[in-house]
């Protein structure tokens, strides 16, 4: 059941996209996952730059293995059951008429396109659960990353499993979680915001 409650209309599918940790253990095929990529390519971005990269890892492989090691513990126990291990990635610069310039804007253009493919996973029965508790280290080694990207997360994908073998605590938290009133993120006109 679904405890979200907006305090404005909006269409259900951004109440209905969370990010559970019970996976069904079973692979991705390439094909589902494509799909979801797919949806993150239409993304908008600043000057069209489409800064995001992504490396697919697919579950059983030595390469989903890999990025698996990187994860932070915390994520490992549950992750492992995921049936692709996506890093992403934003380019921190590009070459612009013959120089390299740094792209400011390529996280936000990044976060964008993983909101189109969380939303996308959904729309095929997945889940997507992005995670910033990882050794980036690990993880970039992994993947081979080049030197003018950073990596914004690892995205795990599969498909839901209510009944996966997670801890006691996991279990407790799987359910979809509130936001903070809009009140609490929106100001008119000037910033009156507490500092944080």
């Amino acid at each position: 059941m679904n405890p979200r409650t907006p305090t404005h209309p909006i269409e259900p599918q951004f109440l209905s996209r969370w990010s559970p940790r019970g996976f069904d253990g079973q692979p991705l095929s390439e094909t589902e996952a494509l799909r979801c990529l797919e949806a993150a390519r239409w993304a908008p971005s600043s000057g069209n730059s489409q800064p995001w990269r992504y490396v697919l890892t697919l579950g059983g492989t030595p390469e989903f293995a890999a990025v698996l090691a990187g994860l932070a513990p915390s994520n490992q126990v549950w992750a492992q059951r995921a049936g692709a291990l996506l890093v992403a990635c934003s380019l921190t610069s590009s070459i612009k008429r013959g120089e390299r310039k740094p792209l400011g804007g390529s996280a936000f253009d990044a976060g964008a396109a993983w909101m189109s493919l969380a939303l996308q996973a959904q729309a095929q029965g997945l889940a997507a659960h992005a995670m910033g508790g990882f050794d980036a280290a690990t993880v970039g080694a992994a993947i081979g990353l080049g030197e003018h990207a950073r990596i914004d997360c690892v995205v795990a994908i599969g498909r839901p499993d209510p009944n996966a073998p997670l801890s006691e605590d996991l279990r407790a938290r799987e359910v979809p979680n509130d936001r903070l009133p809009l009140a609490d993120l929106v100001r008119l006109g000037r910033w009156t915001f507490p500092e944080a």
